[in-house]
């Protein structure tokens, strides 16, 4: 039988982090998408493909900006945007200027849903997170995820205020 050292190369208090980490990253997703279905019939993943768009100039992404956006495959993206075109939130739109790229657009009914849905839903993560750390954690965590984040990949993933910039790729 192997003893504890052979196989873990984390000292303790990095497996302590890292236990934090591994318990937010099941219990968060499951917490968002528990409520986003009980009060909205969506997944987390929807509302953030309706609010990316909500957001954006025009209520429209390019997809492949837009899988930027939610750290996600065309496909997966694709199979999402068909759901919610079958609801009559999204419509595609072949991009005019370049025929090869297709536009997600946001419905006036999905631009209501997004209305409807997302302040439950920012409570929801006021509550999680905002209420349970100080504003100068709050700031922590934010510069960390982003840095993490950045070690896991080049895209920098999606920030509010950068709607107007990643459009225009």
């Amino acid at each position: 039988m192997a003893d504890n050292a052979e196989i873990n190369s984390l000292t303790p208090q990095e497996l302590d982090v890292w236990a934090g980490v591994a318990t937010l990253l099941e219990r968060l997703p499951a917490a968002l998408d528990a409520q986003l279905q009980r009060d909205s019939g969506l997944t987390n993943f929807e509302h953030g493909i309706l609010f990316a768009l909500y957001s954006a100039p025009d209520s429209s992404l390019r997809l492949s900006v837009l899988a930027g956006f939610a750290s996600s495959t065309l496909s997966r993206l694709s199979r999402a945007i068909s759901r919610l075109e079958a609801k009559g939130w999204v419509r595609r739109e072949v991009d005019p200027a370049d025929g090869r790229f297709t536009f997600g657009v946001l419905t006036d009914a999905g631009r209501d849903k997004v209305i409807e849905s997302t302040p439950a839903h920012h409570a929801l993560i006021r509550r999680l997170i905002f209420e349970s750390v100080s504003p100068a954690q709050a700031k922590a965590l934010g510069v960390i995820t982003r840095k993490v984040s950045a070690t896991i990949g080049p895209d920098a993933g999606w920030r509010p205020h950068d709607m107007g910039a990643q459009q225009a790729e």
